[in-house]
């Protein structure tokens, strides 16, 4: 836990990019986050745990979690073995002491992945001693009334038994569903967070949060109250900022409303 007993607040080296992860590393040291995530990505210095474990001990910023290659733009990051790159996640993770891995679920054209995902996943936690939080994903709109699953076992990781899961309110803004609804639905296997927004349009629009519709203020609230004792991470879409101000200006917007919202209030009896 972080000051006033809320969770720590990190910042997703996504959230600079194109920048790279060791701007990530200066701008969440310069802004005032207390944690990075890292997203193994294109990136050549995101893909080496030496890399990422002198950028941690440089800047003294410690590393939360490890968000393993599982986009469609990192598929071939780390090989094309999709259980080889969250083993090698697993291994940066307890290399740079984070106790998370953030994991994506299945495409549904990796069915041989797919088909033992969930037990799968709760042996490499069984093994590595690191939690793989299954992040919520959303079904992609062939148009405006039909939908296409595009992930298996499916996108709502609140339906299927994983000991840990992460939600992510950009990625819940698509698929139309209540983040606070979510994260009751899971309970205590709520390990992480991606805080962000979403205005609920077909688009992954990672907005600053607050700049959307999913209430992220309440969501917040409501995981103060609940005494969430996970990370939360600002994973934020600053790529259409022009100047360093913009960019600058966003990230800490971000981190004060993460701040704000995170506090407990506290009672005075009289």
């Amino acid at each position: 836990m972080a000051a006033a007993g809320r969770p720590r607040i990190g910042l997703s080296s996504s959230s600079v990019y194109p920048e790279s992860t060791a701007h990530a590393f200066s701008w969440a040291v310069e802004l005032g986050y207390e944690a990075v995530e890292v997203m193994v990505g294109i990136d050549a210095l995101s893909q080496q745990t030496s890399a990422i474990q002198q950028l941690m001990d440089h800047h003294e910023m410690p590393i939360c979690a490890i968000h393993a290659p599982c986009l469609l733009f990192t598929q071939r990051v780390w090989g094309l073995e999709p259980w080889g790159k969250l083993e090698r996640s697993a291994e940066m993770a307890k290399a740079v002491g984070a106790e998370v891995v953030v994991v994506h679920p299945p495409f549904r054209w990796q069915r041989d992945y797919a088909r033992d995902f969930v037990n799968g996943i709760a042996a490499l936690e069984e093994s590595t001693g690191i939690a793989f939080a299954v992040e919520n994903m959303y079904p992609w709109r062939a148009s405006s009334r039909r939908h296409l699953e595009m992930y298996l076992p499916g996108w709502d990781p609140s339906t299927e038994p994983y000991a840990n899961a992460t939600i992510d309110l950009s990625h819940a803004a698509i698929a139309h569903t209540p983040p606070i609804e979510m994260a009751q639905r899971l309970g205590s296997r709520l390990r992480h967070v991606h805080l962000t927004d979403g205005s609920g349009s077909a688009k992954d629009e990672h907005l600053v949060p607050g700049r959307g519709a999913m209430g992220a203020a309440e969501f917040l609230r409501h995981l103060a109250d609940a005494g969430f004792g996970g990370e939360v991470v600002l994973e934020i879409n600053t790529r259409r900022c022009t100047t360093r101000e913009e960019r600058e200006a966003d990230l800490r917007a971000s981190l004060e409303f993460a701040r704000e919202h995170l506090a407990v209030e506290k009672t005075t009896s009289g």
